[in-house]
């Protein structure tokens, strides 16, 4: 098989994983939820299944970010499989969620899956949850810190090998200048993005660092770029929703300059289906809390170690354009992709 354009230049390894995970966007099928109470009808299902197994999820998501959304969706349908009692809680602050580890700790839940945005800021919880002889894996963030950590597992992508794939697309497609829009400061899994597409790509990239918590900030600050600089003829989003926001300014800005992003939504399947988002790579949120979550009862249940403890298991980089969004559409719409 011989890999996509985006690939190519990639270590043979990081090329093997990453078309693994392409293939999996195409192969892999996604449960369907009806309704959008998806919290109180996998309580109840996890309640039914009574073998008492308790799990926290903690990520470093801020308030109202749909990315989490998928990430809960799977998680939650894997506790409803699995009959855990599932618990999720969020803190975008690193000491805040380091105390929500805490606190999960003292809960005496069975098992912990937790993002490693800012990784120091996690060490000492996740030690101290290892010491309480509770089993930790991590996912989404800190591909680089987990195993260091101690954690059973890692489930995401490589987000360097999902950065240098996007650049080498941006090549293709004859991109000159890019403007990679860094939505917070200091996550190592985003700015590993920008930095893979900075090593990849053979024109001009540059960070403009935003407040993603205020979305009317983020376009005016994209806009504002924009205007100051018509030579840049790429936007490059670290999530969807910020996508959208760049949309926009483009519009405002009257700048001919394309946008192409990280993550998927409903919305952004609407976009790149109409053109007005390039593409977006896919990591596939859903798939990372349903396999976090399951990983924990089959260790539990099984002793089974997902990646054998020392290779990460990659959910992504899968392109999603308009080649292919019909087929994936669907299940955006869904709330799962």
């Amino acid at each position: 098989m011989t890999p996509p354009p985006a690939l190519h230049g990639l270590s043979r390894s990081f090329r093997a994983a990453a078309l693994a995970a392409a293939v999996s966007l195409t192969v892999a099928g996604c449960s369907v939820l009806g309704g959008t109470d998806f919290d109180a009808e996998t309580e109840s299902a996890g309640e039914a299944g009574g073998n008492g197994m308790k799990v926290a999820l903690i990520t470093h998501s801020a308030e109202g970010d749909a990315f989490w959304d998928l990430v809960r969706r799977g998680a939650d349908v894997a506790a409803a499989k699995d009959g855990i009692d599932l618990t999720y809680h969020s803190d975008p602050d690193a000491a805040g969620q380091a105390q929500l580890v805490r606190d999960a700790i003292a809960d005496k839940v069975d098992g912990i899956a937790v993002t490693l945005a800012k990784p120091q800021a996690m060490r000492s919880a996740v030690a101290e949850a290892r010491r309480a002889g509770i089993p930790v894996v991590a996912l989404n963030s800190g591909i680089d810190a987990w195993a260091a950590q101690g954690l059973l597992a890692f489930f995401g992508q490589d987000e360097s090998v999902a950065g240098q794939a996007l650049g080498n697309q941006l090549d293709a497609l004859k991109a000159k200048h890019a403007l990679c829009v860094v939505h917070e400061r200091g996550n190592v899994a985003i700015e590993a993005r920008c930095a893979g597409v900075r090593k990849a790509f053979a024109g001009q990239t540059e960070n403009l660092y935003v407040d993603g918590t205020d979305m009317d900030a983020v376009t005016r600050s994209i806009t504002a770029k924009l205007r100051q600089d018509p030579t840049i003829d790429e936007v490059v989003t670290l999530g969807a929703q910020f996508a959208l926001a760049a949309v926009d300014s483009v519009d405002d800005a009257g700048s001919k300059a394309e946008v192409a992003t990280f993550d998927l939504s409903k919305d952004l399947a609407k976009a790149v289906r109409s053109g007005d988002v390039q593409f977006a790579v896919d990591q596939q949120p859903y798939l990372q809390g349903y396999l976090a979550v399951d990983s924990l009862w089959l260790y539990k249940t099984n002793g089974n170690i997902s990646g054998g403890g020392v290779e990460p298991v990659l959910t992504g980089p899968a392109f999603v354009n308009r080649k292919n969004i019909a087929g994936i559409a669907k299940f955006a719409e869904n709330g799962t992709r």
